[in-house]
């Protein structure tokens, strides 16, 4: 495994360093560079610092570990592999996903798993340990999106307007989620038993990731939210 050393450079000398490794690679003194990994295949990358927006885009068959924040974008129109994240991460995480994992130990901003899709036999995943903030799930059409609100101190576990035009895939919310107002085109109810078992290899990846029980994830029981309209914009835009 080599060492870059990121603090004097742009982000295209990283990603250039990157793209003609033949090993696995640390970047050390990241701050903010851009696009890095974006189109990667078969590396593991390992980031001491702060990325900039863009993380993993396009991302295909290779891990990204990220030992503090990251910023805007991470992940966007991955193919697969995994990011995961050891701090928070900013807005619009995972957008239009169609594969892999992105797994965050901390908050999301806005927009997390917006327009994320399922491909073919690629379910992509996003689990967040904290809360997310407001437009979670905007016009979701795949995959899996769990928030777990494990370090919410006493604030939502969502922000304001979840699963605004979703049309697809499924969100499971720690809790009861009682006090959170979802649009009229989906429906939010207790997880069965059986909604959580498609979960529980998911879960059991994160606490293994990030040192977490599955007897305290599972202690509380989970809000499951999925689209009850083929046609959500209908009741969103038209008088009925």
């Amino acid at each position: 495994m080599q060492t870059i050393d990121a603090t004097n450079l742009d982000y295209k000398a990283v990603n250039k360093a990157l793209r003609e490794a033949e090993t696995d690679y640390i970047i050390q003194g990241c701050c903010g560079q851009r696009f890095i990994a974006a189109g990667m295949s078969d590396k593991n990358l390992t980031i001491k610092g702060i990325p900039g927006n863009a993380l993993g885009a396009y991302l295909n068959n290779a891990n990204i570990i990220v030992k503090a924040n990251a910023q805007d974008a991470v992940g966007d129109t991955m193919n697969e592999g995994k990011i995961l994240i050891y701090g928070n991460i900013g807005d619009a995480a995972g957008y239009a996903m169609r594969g892999g994992k992105i797994y965050v130990q901390g908050n999301a901003g806005y927009r997390a798993g917006i327009h994320m899709k399922a491909y073919k036999e690629k379910i992509p995943v996003m689990i967040i340990g904290g809360c997310a903030g407001s437009f979670l799930g905007e016009y979701q059409a795949g995959g899996v999106i769990i928030i777990l609100g494990l370090h919410k101190d006493n604030k939502r576990i969502v922000g304001n307007f979840p699963c605004t035009g979703m049309h697809g895939g499924k969100m499971f919310l720690r809790g009861r989620c009682e006090n959170i107002h979802f649009p009229k085109q989906v429906t939010a109810r207790c997880a069965a038993t059986e909604e959580l078992d498609e979960i529980r290899e998911y879960l059991s990846e994160y606490c293994s990731d990030f040192g977490y029980s599955m007897d305290v994830l599972l202690s509380e029981p989970f809000t499951v939210v999925t689209p009850d309209s083929k046609n959500p914009y209908k009741q969103m835009y038209v008088a009925n």
